[in-house]
């Protein structure tokens, strides 16, 4: 039922199921003939096709992409989380009372935690950029998966900033402190690139399979 091959045991049935490896030379399977065969299960592979390397590549890039700007946002982000961190020690319509204001040095504590906080993500972003890339240059089936998950979170952002447009942009006007213009125009052209990329990678699953592979059996 199976042979060495120098490395790991292998079967002895092609992969099509109709010939078995006699240790010499390929001869004709039949159940008759051999009936314990008869009932294994029949190895199954995927080839690569057309749809895989340019998969490969785009999902790659745009994680390479990705990583290197988490890597940088704590950095461009510094003057922004001090803003925020200087309102939210604040209160904007009416002074403190006497004895209820808070204590010095409370505005850079806060400064420290959202910085840490930022960079803790960034972090974590990071090391998802990397497992997607070392997985579509290794094609594992479990990344494939992962990558769609993440990417359809992301389309969570492409409905908010949709809704932002159509409501004439008055949901980040509300926001007493805004975040930098650049940061918002990565994000609106983040939106399509990401529905796009989870588009194709889910039609080459339903027609292919994962990284665009077809089974053969």
């Amino acid at each position: 039922m199976y042979l060495w091959d120098g490395q790991r045991w292998v079967s002895t049935l092609s992969p099509d199921g109709k010939h078995r490896w006699d240790g010499s030379a390929w001869v004709p399977f039949t159940a008759s003939a051999y009936p314990r065969l008869a009932n294994m299960p029949r190895p199954k592979t995927r080839e690569p096709t057309s749809w895989t390397r340019p998969l490969q590549l785009a999902v790659a890039g745009w994680f390479v992409l990705f990583g290197i700007y988490s890597a940088l946002l704590p950095l461009a982000m510094r003057d922004y989380i001090a803003a925020v961190a200087q309102q939210s020690v604040q209160r904007p319509r009416r002074p403190y009372p006497p004895g209820e204001a808070p204590p010095p040095g409370f505005t850079d504590l806060m400064n420290t935690v959202m910085s840490a906080t930022l960079w803790s993500e960034a972090i974590f972003f990071v090391a998802i950029a990397a497992v997607a890339i070392v997985g579509a240059w290794k094609r594992w089936t479990w990344t494939y998966y992962g990558v769609l998950v993440v990417l359809g979170i992301g389309l969570i952002g492409l409905v908010f900033n949709l809704i932002n447009v159509v409501l004439g942009g008055s949901i980040t006007a509300a926001q007493t402190i805004h975040p930098p213009a650049w940061s918002q125009a990565v994000a609106y052209a983040r939106g399509p690139i990401d529905a796009g990329l989870f588009v194709w990678m889910l039609v080459a699953l339903i027609r292919r399979g994962p990284w665009g592979m077809r089974r053969i059996s």
